[in-house]
């Protein structure tokens, strides 16, 4: 299945339009984003899990600056391609969250497949917004909770590492629909 989509920012200023792929061996997403928070930017990326919705390969590139190459065993071991160096501090993430887009929620939500009622908390490989990204840039841990409202339909995401809740719509893909003062679909 492919399916193309669009956000902007919450007040219409920025834009995203992503590309998302899935099929037996698992879902390719790849974006490009005309970005407005905290701060103005431009930047691409590519995700690619496996069958299992684990994330393999995160490549995310901002104009003008940073560039990041991560892969992942989907045993949740990472490797800096650029650095040729392994990332242990993510040892055990089994999901990539880019700060740029609403498209990456779907990965735990396919990943996990929770019912209606349970939640799961989860560590991520947090990749920073530009105005966050302190020395080298790569991801960061980052506690994070899903919860199953309407399965199919609506979860909860709560990232713990920023005391950050928000509920969030999917449509049929699982890509988000709405995300409450960040993102909306076009």
């Amino acid at each position: 299945m492919r399916k193309e989509v669009q956000w902007v920012d919450w007040d219409g200023k920025g834009l995203e339009h992503c590309v998302c792929q899935t099929d037996a061996d698992g879902i390719k997403l790849e974006g490009v984003v005309i970005g407005t928070r905290e701060g103005q930017y431009g930047g691409s990326y590519l995700v690619v899990t496996d069958a299992s919705y684990a994330t393999r390969e995160v490549r995310v590139s901002y104009v003008g600056g940073a560039y990041m190459h991560v892969t992942s065993d989907g045993k949740g071991n990472w490797f800096d391609c650029l650095a040729d160096q392994e990332l242990p501090a993510l040892t055990g993430c089994f999901d990539v969250d880019i700060g740029i887009t609403p498209a990456t929620n779907m990965l735990p939500i396919r990943r996990l497949q929770l019912p209606a009622g349970e939640a799961c908390d989860i560590s991520a490989a947090y990749v920073p917004l530009p105005s966050q990204i302190e020395g080298d840039f790569f991801p960061s841990r980052a506690a994070q909770r899903y919860s199953c409202l309407i399965p199919g339909r609506r979860y909860r995401y709560e990232g713990l590492f920023r005391n950050f809740s928000a509920e969030l719509e999917i449509d049929e893909a699982g890509l988000v629909i709405d995300y409450p003062d960040t993102f909306r679909r076009v």
